[in-house]
This record gives structure tokens, C-alpha cells and sequence, in this order.
């Protein structure tokens, strides 16, 4: 199958039992989508599928053929980490890390699709990915810091 991956055109194989979490991980070697629950539940392995944030782990690899895909490592810009993943650094919300891809992945895609979300989005957004931790509040200060970049940026 084909596809854009990160901004690169990609042709991958895999057997249609295979979900895109296991292709990306496996296949690509692009970790950072983690494997926690593997039944959608939790958020962890949130990819941007067409521009919409969606878990990897419910979609098999096929579906994803023609599509364009962005990991958590597909943000940056080479060396250079997007302003989204740059207010997730300096605001260090989780404390053990394992939902912090899936989160960062879900707030790049919602603040392209709506950059000016308010505070009840934004609680509506958090609650869509599950922190082990409970760093809820933590990571919607990381949120508004994400928002605050993209303004002085765009």
C-alpha cells in the first residue's frame, strides 16, 4: 500500500490483520504512537489520519492506504519540535509519560482544526485521552501554552 507518512511518500506491505499501530511501530520503526491498551480506549497511540486525530490501534494498516499520516515524530520539522510540542516540553505535564505522544498528537490536530478552542474544549479535548496520572490540569495548561505559540507564531 502507499501512502504519505510524515510528509514523505511511503509504500509499506502488511497483512490485513495488522493494525496501523503495528505498522508504524514495526514496520517504520516510528515508536512514538505507544502500544498501551490496544483496544482505543485510552489515546496513547493517537496519529493525525487525513488531519484528524485518530487511534492507530483501531485501524488496520490497509485502511490507511492513499492517506496521509502524521506521528508525534512527524511534527517536528526536522530538529526543529513544532510549537505544539514545544509547549508540551517547557510546560512538562506528565509525570510518567506514556499517554504524552497520543496528547500531543490529539492537541496538534485539534488546534489545526479549531485554534481558538475555549476552556470547555479544551476540557472536552483532555477528556478524550486517558492520563494514568490524572495530570489533567497539567496538561491543559500545556494546552493553552500550545494556543499561546501558535498565536505569536501565526
Amino acid at each position: 500500500m502507499s501512502l504519505v507518512l510524515n510528509g514523505r511518500s511511503a509504500f509499506l506491505a502488511a497483512e490485513p490483520r495488522t493494525t496501523l499501530l503495528e505498522a508504524l511501530r514495526e514496520g517504520c520503526g516510528l515508536t512514538g504512537a505507544a502500544a498501551c491498551c490496544e483496544d482505543g480506549s485510552c489515546g496513547s497511540c493517537t496519529v493525525l489520519f487525513d488531519g484528524e486525530p485518530l487511534r492507530a490501534c483501531t485501524l488496520f494498516a490497509l485502511q490507511a492506504h492513499g492517506a496521509d499520516i502524521v506521528t508525534v515524530e512527524g511534527l517536528a520539522d526536522g530538529e526543529s519540535l513544532s510549537a505544539v510540542q514545544r509547549a508540551f516540553v517547557e510546560t512538562d505535564p506528565f509525570p510518567c509519560g506514556a499517554c504524552a505522544a497520543g496528547f500531543v498528537v490529539l492537541t496538534a490536530g485539534a488546534l489545526a482544526l479549531d485554534p481558538d478552542m475555549d476552556e470547555a474544549a479544551i476540557a472536552e479535548l483532555t477528556a478524550a485521552n486517558v492520563c494514568r496520572c490524572g495530570a489533567y490540569g497539567a496538561i491543559r495548561a500545556a494546552i493553552r501554552a500550545a494556543q499561546a505559540k501558535l498565536r505569536t507564531a501565526g
